[in-house]
């Protein structure tokens, strides 16, 4: 997994200094524009980790999450 920074250009996201191959996946977390965004080595290896967790099948499905709350009736 990569981890990058990038500026919306025309509509694209430009990527600064980190070549992506031909047809990767990527996640898009987007911020306002007066808000920061940044990780330590730690958080970018828990989001890692949890990314590799996804890939593998290993989460609640939506339904699943809302299933398992308490209903409010």
């Amino acid at each position: 997994m990569q981890v990058a920074t990038g500026t919306v250009v025309n509509g694209k996201i430009v990527l600064e200094g980190v070549p992506l191959v031909e047809g990767a996946v990527v996640t898009v977390v987007a911020r306002g524009a007066d808000e920061s965004f940044s990780l330590t080595a730690a958080q970018e290896d828990e989001l890692s980790a949890a990314v590799t967790e996804i890939e593998r099948g290993d989460y609640v499905s939506l339904e699943e999450l809302l299933n398992s709350l308490p209903s409010r009736t």
